[in-house]
């Protein structure tokens, strides 16, 4: 099976989406975007126990809170996913809901007569659809889904149910939380879905619960527990008859099936030695290994398994990241994962990259990644992890002409911060990354690439022609343009004779610049002006600056990082484009 759509409506603090899925994919995006929401609702729509809590949604669940109106309207939570690549036994299944999907278009077929057209364009596909609302007259929150179909079809819709969800095989791994009762035989846990899978019961209840009720913890006299049970009884018996709380004593267990699921737990040798400890003690690196495990016994034992999964790279080093995607993409029939990690992200293709923003009124879109004609997919896929990925994770993006800017503008931006913090905050802390064009010709195409997906775009460069400064004005947000011919010479012409001097002081010259210049101070500007394109690239500029004081920073550079501030402090939560909305933001979580 395979989610191809997926439709949102009033969940959280997504108001309204409507997301295409490839095969495989990972959801990226700036922290609050919305990922994990995505992930949380096909949970509800097709996870086999997520109904099974109670309330199913809560006021948090709607968007911004509001599950009814003033007037007493009351709204729902609709998500509808359509499902495809269904198989036979599937099919016959869910035979009288199917309908056809087109995979050129990503559409749904509406017309009535499928058999006219080309069979090879379009899928088996049912659609499955969860609501939640407010119950005024029972003063509580329900839920459930049904075969979307019949919503349209009858006025007495068809419920989905669980036997129909656990034919579909619909996994979602919450990091962190699944590892605490993967290796419990609690229902809904991960050993308790292997043992379901391969058709087997565990026969230990009968025999663990007799053995255990003949087990009385008073009984070991060494515990001194007996003499204060006794004198409980005793006391008792002031009061009610005698047959009224008789023999009070302890054991081990509540002696239920369901107080045992919870209570049984896996042992884990801790080392080399014998000792073992309950599995959810161990470190987070082996827990995640163990769950990840028993997913593949799950994939291998089910075969058409969709899994969904909350940033693998939790606590587990880069190279065990890239085997846990390649392993999960070889044995499940899609996965959907969110990450943060450029490890994780660059296993997949392109295509299977889904960037996800959300807008301060609470629409979720999805952008996909097209390159501009100069960067070539291999040179992308190279430079993937140190230029490209943090591009892809960030809200804000600062495109530098060049190595010398990328480098020097965080470090000087969290230089002044340490300086005077009232006035300046580090770059990371106002969501900006910054990203290296390697030269003047690649401003205007980078800019294009992530405006194109959503991004807040800034420039920083040289001075520019009046035409190539135009075009780049047209894409971005702003343009930051000093007037010197290099970002070396913007520092050396505006800082201080001091500064100067001090890092010179500071500077173990390389060979060359030392017998060129065996006095630097005497040519102070030419000297550092030689050592800082030596060392482009390799953080002279950055280096130089970390050691300014307040005024020894050029003030163009102080006045770009008050102005980087301001931007993020006028109103971060709308776009320029929607400024002259009267809507309201959504705080429910965007940054």
């Amino acid at each position: 099976m395979q989610i191809c759509q997926l439709q949102i409506q009033n969940f959280r603090g997504i108001k309204t989406s409507h997301l295409i899925f490839p095969k495989h994919v990972v959801l990226i995006g700036d922290n609050n975007t919305g990922k994990s929401t995505v992930l949380e609702a096909i949970d509800l729509v097709l996870g086999p126990d997520r109904l099974n809590r109670t309330p199913v949604v809560d006021e948090h669940d709607f968007y911004l809170g509001k599950y009814q109106s003033d007037q007493g309207e009351v709204y729902k939570i609709i998500i509808e996913v359509t499902v495809t690549d269904l198989n036979e036994d599937q099919k016959n299944k869910f035979y009288d809901y199917i309908e056809w999907w087109d995979i050129i278009n990503n559409s749904l077929y509406d017309k009535p007569a499928i058999t006219q057209i080309d069979n090879s364009n379009f899928q088996a596909a049912i659609r499955i659809t969860f609501e939640g609302f407010y119950d005024k007259e029972d003063d509580d929150f329900k839920g459930n889904t049904y075969y979307s179909r019949s919503l349209l079809e009858s006025d007495s819709p068809v419920p989905f149910t669980k036997r129909d969800k656990q034919f579909c095989g619909f996994l979602y791994l919450r990091s962190i939380r699944t590892g605490t009762r993967a290796l419990s035989l609690e229902h809904g846990s991960l050993l308790d879905i292997i043992l379901r899978l391969k058709e087997i019961r565990p026969q230990l209840w009968e025999k663990t619960i007799s053995r255990l009720s003949s087990f009385e913890l008073e009984d070991e006299n060494v515990l001194g527990i007996s003499t204060v049970l006794s004198s409980i009884q005793e006391a008792i018996k002031k009061y009610v008859p005698k047959e009224w709380g008789s023999k009070p004593h302890l054991k081990i267990s509540n002696l239920t099936r369901e107080h045992l699921r919870k209570i049984v737990t896996a042992f884990v040798s801790t080392g080399e030695n014998e000792h073992s400890a309950p599995y959810y003690r161990q470190g987070s690196g082996t827990i995640n290994i163990i769950v990840l495990a028993m997913l593949s016994q799950i994939a291998k034992d089910k075969q058409n398994v969709i899994f969904a999964m909350e940033e693998p790279e939790t606590a587990i080093p880069p190279y065990t990241q890239k085997r846990v995607i390649h392993e999960i993409n070889q044995l499940s029939s899609q996965s959907l994962f969110t990450s943060h990690s450029p490890y994780v992200i660059e296993e997949f293709d392109i295509e299977e990259i889904v960037i996800l923003k959300r807008d301060s009124f609470g629409e979720l879109k999805q952008s996909k990644i097209k390159l501009p004609d100069s960067i070539k997919h291999k040179k992308f896929r190279k430079d993937f992890r140190n230029r490209f990925c943090e591009a892809l994770l960030s809200r804000r993006i600062i495109i530098t002409e060049g190595a010398t800017e990328n480098s020097a503008l965080p470090v000087v931006a969290r230089k002044l911060s340490e300086l005077e913090s009232n006035t300046y905050s580090p770059l990371e802390s106002l969501g900006f990354c910054t990203i290296d064009a390697e030269g003047q010709s690649q401003i205007k195409e980078l800019s294009s690439l992530y405006r194109d997906l959503g991004k807040d775009v800034y420039v920083v460069c040289d001075k520019q022609t009046e035409q190539d400064k135009a075009d780049i004005e047209a894409i971005v947000k702003r343009l930051f343009m000093h007037d010197e011919k290099g970002f070396e010479l913007l520092v050396l012409k505006n800082t201080t004779s001091t500064a100067k001097e001090r890092f010179i002081d500071s500077l173990s010259w390389p060979p060359h610049l030392a017998e060129k210049y065996p006095n630097p101070k005497v040519q102070a500007d030419d000297a550092l002006l030689s050592y800082f394109k030596w060392s482009k690239g390799n953080w002279g500029i950055a280096d130089f600056l970390s050691q300014c004081n307040l005024d020894d920073i050029p003030q163009w550079i102080k006045q770009l990082c008050i102005d980087l501030k301001d931007i993020c402090n006028a109103n971060p939560f709308v776009n320029k484009n929607e400024a002259n909305s009267d809507n309201t933001t959504n705080d429910g979580g965007v940054p």
